[in-house]
């Protein structure tokens, strides 16, 4: 359905820091830089991250999540772990299952360098 996502920052190298130790977790490759924006590309999607071409300062959106497919828990948590020691700050419960109406997943949150709210998610079987 989506061919790309992408967010914006106030500081590429920190994001670029930050989004290279995250995603290398799910073993995305490290971005390639085009000036004023990184890419992870996959067989699935792209994921960018940019300054405001409008020169205005990058906000979060309230009440955006941006979800990233895990294959385990474990990848989950490792996920979660590169991010705080990335400049991420973990948000919502703690890492774990969640039951819903969705069926139970293992879910963890994160908000990245400019407040961004990240969620990796695991489908449990």
């Amino acid at each position: 359905m989506f061919s790309h996502v992408m967010i914006g920052t106030n500081d590429l190298d920190k994001a670029k820091t930050f989004y290279d130790a995250v995603l290398g977790t799910l073993g995305v490759a490290p971005a390639a830089v085009d000036g004023h924006r990184i890419f992870y590309f996959t067989a699935t999607g792209i994921f960018s991250v940019s300054l405001p071409i409008n020169g205005e300062p990058a906000t979060a959106g309230n009440g955006s999540t941006i979800g990233f497919a895990c294959s385990s828990p474990e990848q989950a948590d490792a996920w979660h772990a590169a991010g705080v020691a990335n400049g991420g700050v973990s948000c919502e419960d703690p890492p774990g299952v969640r039951e819903g109406g969705l069926g139970k997943m293992y879910l963890a949150y994160l908000r990245d360098p400019d407040g961004n709210k990240l969620c990796a998610l695991h489908r449990m079987g």
